[in-house]
């Protein structure tokens, strides 16, 4: 039965969590929201920042009404233009995004910022200093800056990390830039998310063959040496380039190498400008829709088996409580207990909630 729940002060009308009763063609309409929720997104696409916190906190803490929330939103982009950061921890990223907003700003553009800061295994907690970095943003109606934890994930950004980016995109800004996690090796998700990949590095000894192993060189529209004011930078940007000429071809785009100094705040403005170019670039290049739509397909994927994952640990107090404290307490391994569920399609139709 729907109900209502209180979440923050606020009154959202909660639909039962059996999916298949949504018509495709309905789920973006957003007539079809729940009173709070139709509030929320109307405010947020009329410029509410507010609404907008407040759906992005909506986005990290999963309501069942969340699929029609993002349905409308991803139906109401505007054509931000994202920007995705990664590199190596302690490269510098996150002073470097400061300096990208004032540009930007100074470009008279509007910024929405998403920080992706490690989570603790245990807690689940995040540092999310970036939003301390980047404080002197706080009063720019022109920027918002979200921080949130990498809840896990091994590819550098969670997976509320695309929702709120799309939120930015449809709440109207012109520039949306992602700063990953830092992991090195794994933080390969941040291609899919991206229209633009700008991989940070710095002079110290093994960050290039690092590169190398983390498969970055394949991933990176602009690469950029940060801390240039350092000894060995020139030698890094010469062997980034030499790299570069080594791997396969970018269809005619040439990746250009930047030398950017966070700390003095030089090589900022040339920095935007190959982002620009990039942009106008992929404007005209067919592949790069095609890339889009085989990262789409992939999170279609992730959303089904975060449901399905969801649906089996609420399940998992009731159906299946019997099954898993056996597991808990030794009696049957998790490879038997799988099998068993797994093999049972009633049992599995219970542990999915699907009726």
């Amino acid at each position: 039965m729907d109900h209502e729940r209180k979440t923050d002060g606020t009154i959202l009308a909660r639909a039962s969590p059996r999916f298949e009763r949504i018509p495709m063609e309905d789920m973006n309409d957003l007539s079809l929201l729940g009173p709070a929720g139709r509030d929320l997104v109307e405010r947020m696409l009329n410029g509410d920042r507010r609404a907008l916190a407040r759906l992005m906190t909506l986005v990290e803490s999963r309501p069942d009404d969340i699929y029609r929330i993002m349905a409308i939103v991803t139906s109401r982009s505007r054509g931000a233009h994202r920007l995705g950061i990664t590199g190596p921890p302690g490269a510098g990223k996150s002073t470097l995004i400061d300096l990208l907003i004032h540009e930007w700003r100074a470009r008279k553009r509007t910024v929405g910022a998403v920080a992706v800061d490690p989570s603790s295994p245990f807690s689940g907690g995040a540092v999310l200093g970036d939003r301390i970095r980047m404080q002197e943003h706080a009063l720019d109606e022109g920027v918002f800056i979200r921080s949130l934890g990498s809840r896990g994930s091994y590819g550098g950004i969670s997976r509320a990390t695309m929702e709120i980016a799309s939120l930015l995109d449809a709440f109207g800004m012109d520039q949306v830039v992602v700063e990953t996690v830092g992991v090195g090796q794994t933080e390969l998700d941040i291609i899919g998310l991206a229209d633009t990949t700008a991989v940070v590095l710095v002079p110290e000894a093994g960050d290039t063959i690092q590169t190398l192993k983390a498969g970055l060189m394949e991933i990176g529209d602009v690469f950029v040496v940060n801390k240039a004011d350092r000894d060995g930078a020139d030698r890094m940007a010469v062997e980034v380039r030499a790299m570069l000429q080594m791997t396969a071809g970018r269809g005619g785009w040439e990746v250009p190498v930047i030398m950017t100094s966070a700390r003095e705040g030089k090589g900022v403005t040339e920095f935007v400008d190959a982002v620009d170019a990039h942009r106008e670039y992929c404007r005209d290049n067919p592949q790069r829709e095609v890339f889009r739509r085989g990262y789409y397909k992939r999170w279609l994927t992730e959303l089904i088996l975060s449901e399905l994952s969801r649906r089996i640990r609420r399940s998992a107090q009731d159906v299946g409580k019997d099954l898993f404290e056996m597991v808990g307490k030794g009696e049957k391994d998790p490879y038997s207990a799988a099998a068993a569920v797994l093999a049972d399609p009633e049992l599995l139709k219970k542990f999915l909630s699907l009726k």
